[in-house]
This record gives structure tokens, sequence and C-alpha cells, in this order.
């Protein structure tokens, strides 16, 4: 192991604040005892030993600090350095050519169900024309009226859905909808549009009714057969103004009507009477004009 000049300076600090400590602790050891002694001179003589040295454990510090302030460039006046090879850098391996994956096989096409209730996403929803061209109202819908997320559910209570559902299975009937709304005016065009797979199925639209604020509930009724299965939509438009959209879907064949085949009544034919020829009145001749007898002469 080589030692430089450094490493012996340290060394002598550390060996140097070492001693310091050992003295210091002596000393103090040498008051405590001579303060024990029952004879005064050798109490005394035993004291002054103890402080002077701790006066040397001083002295140990001031050396231990003149070697480490001034140490290094005293030795380097008599010792002088040798020049110290620099380090030379590695060779860096260089990377070698990385395989290119080979080809993989593309997964084969797996089945996705026909409906899959991912929401897709859509444009700004919009009022078609032919449903703007049956407003009546006049009345000037306020910007600030909203309504709360839409809940469906089969069982109402007070305008509160029992147990709302987002997947419903045929056979259906109705479908309660209920929300909370605020900041409507009464008499304000109020439009409930249906969609069923992008598709227009059914729509309300009249002036609205319910208040400034509450509680509502919209019921979507559709004969059995018309529940197809699907993803639908409704939507709630205020005047022109777009406001919430509630989605769910329905799962399921609906139930088909049967039909019951009912007996009609068929007339049976009249005989119309036939046309008789009746014949008309004969012709008869007039009676002829008799002359009167000329004149004889």
């Amino acid at each position: 192991m080589k030692l430089d000049i450094h490493s012996a300076v340290v060394m002598a600090v550390i060996l140097t604040l070492l001693g310091a400590l050992l003295s210091a602790w002596s000393g103090i050891r040498a008051i405590q005892k001579g303060r024990k002694v029952t004879y005064y001179r050798l109490s005394r003589r035993q004291v002054t030993v103890g402080w002077w040295t701790i006066v040397f454990a001083l002295g140990l510090v001031g050396i231990a600090f003149l070697l480490g302030r001034f140490g290094e460039p005293v030795s380097f006046r008599y010792f002088q350095p040798s020049p110290s090879s620099s380090p030379t850098s590695t060779i860096s391996l260089t990377p070698t050519i990385s395989q290119t994956p080979t080809i993989s096989l593309t997964p084969s096409i797996s089945p996705t169900p026909e409906f899959s209730y991912t929401p897709t996403v859509t444009t700004t929803p919009f009022l078609p024309m032919a449903i703007e061209a049956q407003f009546e109202s006049i009345i000037t819908p306020d910007p600030a009226a909203i309504f709360s997320p839409l809940l469906f559910s089969l069982n109402v209570i007070n305008f509160r859905a029992i147990s709302p559902l987002t997947v419903f299975e045929n056979p259906l009937k109705r479908i309660y909808v209920t929300y909370s709304y605020d900041g409507m005016t009464d008499g304000v065009q109020w439009t409930a549009i249906l969609y069923m797979n992008g598709q227009l199925l059914k729509y309300d639209t009249g002036p609205w009714e319910g208040g400034t604020g509450g509680s509502g509930q919209y019921d979507l009724i559709l004969p059995e057969e018309q529940w197809l299965p699907g993803i639908y939509q409704l939507l709630f438009f205020v005047g022109m103004d777009w406001k919430v959209v509630g989605e769910f879907r329905v799962l399921g064949e609906p139930s088909t009507p049967t039909v019951t085949q009912t007996a009609s009544i068929t007339k049976s034919p009249t005989l119309t009477p036939s046309l008789t020829r009746t014949p008309y009145p004969s012709f008869t001749r007039h009676p002829t004009d008799t002359h009167w007898p000329s004149p004889t002469p």
C-alpha cells in the first residue's frame, strides 16, 4: 500500500487529536484524584500535574491544526511530488449489431361482441330540423338552466329511482327516467329525443310546465316488440340548447306479439231483381177527317 503526503498529513492530524483527547482525559482524572488526597502538598502537586496535562492536550490540538493547515505545503517544499500518470480511458466496447426481430405472426381476429357498452365519441348533439319546425314557444330559455345526470330504472317512488341501472334485459314495456333541474322557465320549449343505435326512435316536444327547479320524471314507453337490443341515448334540449344526455343498453330479443285470427263476418250475396222490359204503348191512328160534301151544280 502506497502512502502519499496527503494521507500522511491526515493520519498525523488524527493521531495528534487522539493524543490531545487522551491527555485531556488523563489531566481531568489527575485533578480529581488530587482533590481527594488528604495531604495538602501531595494534593497540590497532583492537581498541578493534571492542569499541565490539560495544557499539553491543548498544545496537541494546536499542533493538529498547524499540521492540517500547513503540513502539505511544507512537505511539498522538501519532497517534490512525483508526476502521477493520467488515467487512460479504457476502450469502450462497440455495440454489436443486434439481431432484427423476425416477422411475428399477426394475431387472428378475435370475435367481438355485437354491442359493446363503451360510449362512442360523437359530435355535439343537435336538434333535427323536422323537430325544430314544430316549436310553439317564443320564450327565450335561460342559458343557466341545468339538468342533473339522468337515472334509468324500472321502479320510481316520489321522483326517486329505485336501483338505477344502465343495462336492461327484455321483455320491457316502460323505463322510468328521473332527474333534477334548476333555472327553467315555464312556457319555454323543451324537447326529449330517444335514439337507438344512432337512429331516431322517439321524441317529445312542447312547452315546459315543471316550474323553475325541482325533481322530474320522464317515462319511456314503447311496445314490447320495439325494445330491440342495442344502445339507447336520451337527450334533453331547452330551446335549441342541448342540456343532458343519458345512455343505457338493452339486452335480449324482445317478445313478439302473438297474432290471433278473428272470424270476419261476410255478407251473403243478395239477388238484385233483373230489369224487365215493359212494352211501350202501341201507336193508334187518329180517326181520319171526313170531307164535307161538295156542292153539286
